[in-house]
């Protein structure tokens, strides 16, 4: 039985997989099971920092998997205080959860956002806002906190104490405001799954200006958009506010699992002991990864960050085959005219590989992709889109 059809035997069947079996790669080159190389626009969606097989992270993680691979969070470990502390010293925070995911960082955002609103506002302040057309994870609740209802088909009822309202709408927020006992705001700066838009920064700042005056904690998605890939080290940095908590993930790690909640001065003492936890969660060898990730977003890095987005805005906009040309820094969407999963899949033939939201082509490259390198796997997207 060759790996596909294993696959499908025994894998449940949540993925609509791309018939591709990647074996191997270096930098952002893949190599399948049949030696054709792939140039790697996707990064396993936002994961892989600085490609695959990366020197630097290599020798990080294998180091600490030489010493410790795992201790539980009964007992105190270097990488996990020390990922903390740079964490909490590059972005203004003052404490972090450790988790796995995106998903269960998020979690972590609104447990500690009702608790906050519990003790100061009363019980009955435990609704969270989030934006129509977000995405917060996969879990009932974060389903429940992600505003698109194709996600929520088949697994009703969700948890209760969520509202939406419209992205880049300031009056939309007020008025939900107005009429729910709103804990927390929650939003990505770049909707990814909802197509790679960014938000406006007057509505951002908007919201965080309402947010301060009625005493709702802001919260910033920033498990995709966040850890370099905007050009800044968190999105939020580019909107000129400061959020009370922020979740990250994916691209933390450089390749391996793991989630963090940033909290702020508001909110850094209301988790106490026995309120949270998670077994995995500051695993020593993930940990080790992130430092060495973190250790490396300098300004040199998110400089090159912002030249490789301008180098890919120049080459498509405007290109026959493409309506246009969204996000921020190096997580970007291509509106094509051809459907975006026809262009994937002639992408791939030509070997480059790219990945799809709402309906859009989505590019995630690793954030020091070689300029000639992605020069090359954009020309490619460039003539699939306009044949």
């Amino acid at each position: 039985m060759d790996i596909k059809a294993m696959d499908k035997a025994y894998v449940a069947n949540t993925y609509n997989r791309f018939p591709l079996q990647l074996v191997s790669g270096k930098g952002s080159v893949m190599k399948d099971e049949t030696g054709k190389e792939y140039i790697d626009l996707g990064t396993g969606i936002a994961v892989n920092t600085f490609g695959v097989a990366d020197d630097v992270w290599q020798q990080a993680v294998t180091e600490q998997l030489s010493k410790l691979q795992h201790t539980s969070n009964l007992y105190y470990t270097e990488p996990c205080a020390k990922l903390a502390q740079m964490l909490c010293e590059r972005t203004g925070l003052k404490k972090v959860f450790f988790s796995n995911s995106g998903a269960e960082a998020n979690e972590c955002a609104i447990k500690v956002a009702r608790k906050y609103a519990a003790e100061k506002k009363g019980a009955d302040c435990y609704t969270i806002l989030t934006l129509w057309n977000s995405f917060h994870g996969r879990t009932i609740t974060t389903l429940a906190a992600t505003g698109q209802d194709v996600f929520h088909k088949d697994f009703k009822p969700l948890t209760c104490g969520f509202v939406h309202a419209n992205a880049n709408d300031l009056e939309d927020v007020k008025a939900k405001v107005k009429e729910n006992k709103i804990a927390a705001i929650m939003m990505e700066v770049v909707q990814g799954e909802g197509g790679v838009i960014a938000l406006e920064k007057d509505f951002v700042q908007g919201v965080a200006e309402l947010c301060r005056q009625e005493d709702i904690l802001l919260i910033c998605d920033e498990v995709q958009v966040g850890n370099g890939r905007s050009g800044k080290l968190y999105g939020y940095m580019h909107y000129d506010v400061q959020p009370d908590i922020v979740s990250t993930a994916k691209g933390l790690c450089g390749g391996l699992p793991l989630g963090a909640t940033m909290l702020g001065e508001k909110v850094e003492t209301v988790l106490g002991f026995s309120d949270h936890g998670s077994t995995f969660g500051g695993n020593p060898v993930c940990c080790a990864g992130a430092i060495s990730t973190l250790s490396r977003l300098d300004d040199v890095l998110l400089q090159g960050v912002q030249e490789r987005s301008e180098l890919v805005f120049k080459t498509l906009e405007g290109k026959k085959g493409i309506k246009s040309v969204t996000g921020l820094g190096l997580m970007l969407g291509i509106e094509t005219e051809k459907p975006a999963g026809d262009v994937i899949k002639a992408c791939m033939e030509s070997g480059v590989l790219v990945l799809s939201a709402h309906g859009k082509v989505r590019l995630l490259p690793a954030l020091n992709i070689p300029m000639a390198l992605l020069k090359k796997a954009l020309d490619v997207v460039v003539r699939v889109c306009g044949e």
